[in-house]
């Protein structure tokens, strides 16, 4: 990656004074570092002199590039659903009337479906007092979609309604959505604003330190987890089950283990394992139950895909369709200790969409309210094709092409997260067959 990487698109100079009346503005060329670790002062110093790699640093500008008067603002919500997107539209909402004075916001429901005329969906009309309590509910008040769209019929849309400015809520596939509209506006030669809020409980949108909805979706799914626990504890030779989201990430499994600290095993994604065989999973499984009475473990759902076919089925969004890892693995606990002759107290939990359908904790509201007050900012300043995000601590804007450039993952070999999460359950490191 370098510094032409993270340069964000803008249609021009800022020329109009901000109307938002802050105290302090975040300046022009604010940055922030992307690298933070070095090996040593030395190597900071070389690094920082010869090819640093620099975010820009999100906030309001003291000069703003759209007349505020002259804008109409849309919102769109794609996707799963997750915790937090009904603050995230009351933040867009109250920053966008009551600091930036903008006369006309509309919400298009059901996603991308909203901006396609034949769908028959009609724009709502956001105001302060619409959306003042939707923080207290899950979901989103616009409704959601997931499947790919007509580009063209889309910036039609935005073209008929005056839209200026879109604030996209949602995932990768959201994300490359956006990426297409700002590419379909750009060689119509009109300036309007496409920013993305990037929205995933899996938290594995690139070169973002975290995503809405993830604090709370973990949390929530602490509670099942401890339930599996109780479960598991109660009975002789007891083992609690949970399957948690997590298609290519393990972040929401990993973060609930450490949360509950009452979790003996972990399988991500990320990680391969064996089930039979010495060091493999379901030996080393029995040998915990035997010795302790009980052990409680979380698969994610895209962990073990390995042992299912792959027929090359993918959902509207276009991801593979994943196989039931957690019933698979809940039959051969099943099957290994009947063939072993232990007895077996096995209770299987899938919360499921329970997890991303409540509403957004504290931390997660808080959160949520930055994020939006700064994708404002952002399509005020003239951004465009971009992603507000949170790296090292502090808010940042980065071209939508750096963040779905790849999806991240956690690194087993090289995470702190996983070297915690090895500490706290106490199983192996690697899990495979030997011999």
């Amino acid at each position: 990656m370098n510094e032409n990487d993270t340069k964000v698109e803008q249609f021009g100079p800022c020329t109009i004074p901000n109307p938002a009346g802050y105290d302090y503005w975040t300046e022009d060329n604010s940055v922030v570092l992307f690298q933070t670790i070095f090996s040593g002062p030395e190597d900071a110093k070389k690094t920082v002199e010869t090819s640093p790699v620099f975010f820009e640093q999100a906030g309001p500008k003291e000069k703003i590039y759209f007349r505020p008067e002259e804008v109409t603002a849309g919102i769109v919500t794609c996707g799963g659903l997750c915790p937090g997107i009904n603050d995230v539209i009351r933040a867009l909402v109250m920053e966008l009337h009551y600091r930036y004075k903008v006369p006309r916001i509309l919400g298009f429901p059901f996603g991308y479906e909203g901006l396609v005329k034949k769908f028959g969906h009609r724009p709502v009309e956001l105001t302060p007092d619409k959306v003042a309590h939707i923080m207290n509910f899950g979901g989103s008040i616009l409704g959601s979609s997931r499947g790919n769209q007509n580009i063209g019929d889309m910036v039609d849309t935005l073209f008929l309604y005056g839209v200026k400015m879109l604030f996209c809520i949602g995932g990768d596939g959201t994300l490359r959505g956006a990426e297409a509209i700002q590419e379909e506006v750009r060689k119509r030669k009109e300036d309007i604003a496409i920013v993305g809020i990037p929205k995933t409980i899996d938290n594995d949108i690139n070169y973002v330190q975290k995503t809405f909805g993830f604090s709370t979706a973990f949390s929530k799914a602490v509670e099942a987890v401890n339930c599996a626990h109780e479960e598991a504890n109660g009975a002789p030779n007891g083992i609690g089950l949970v399957k948690l989201m997590g298609r290519h990430s393990g972040f929401i499994a990993v973060n609930s283990a450490l949360a509950s600290k009452n979790v003996n095993f972990v399988l991500i994604p990320e990680l391969d394992f064996d089930l039979e065989g010495e060091g493999a999973f379901l030996p080393v499984l029995k040998e915990r139950v035997q010795k302790r009475g009980h052990a409680v473990v979380i698969l994610a759902e895209g962990a073990g895909q390995k042992f299912f076919e792959d027929k090359g089925e993918k959902d509207q969004s276009g991801n593979k369709k994943l196989a039931d890892i957690g019933i698979f693995i809940k039959d051969k606990i099943t099957e290994y200790f009947k063939k072993e002759g232990v007895t077996l107290n096995l209770k299987y939990i899938d919360p499921s969409y329970i997890i991303r359908s409540v509403p957004a904790n504290a931390e997660d509201s808080v959160f949520c309210g930055f994020l939006a007050q700064n994708a404002v900012h952002a399509a005020f300043a003239g951004r465009t094709g971009c992603v507000v995000g949170i790296w090292n601590n502090v808010f940042t804007v980065m071209p939508i092409s750096l963040a779905i450039a790849e999806r991240k993952v956690l690194r087993p070999e090289r995470s702190t997260l996983w070297r915690a999460l090895l500490a706290s359950t106490g199983q192996p490191n690697v899990m495979k067959a030997k011999g």
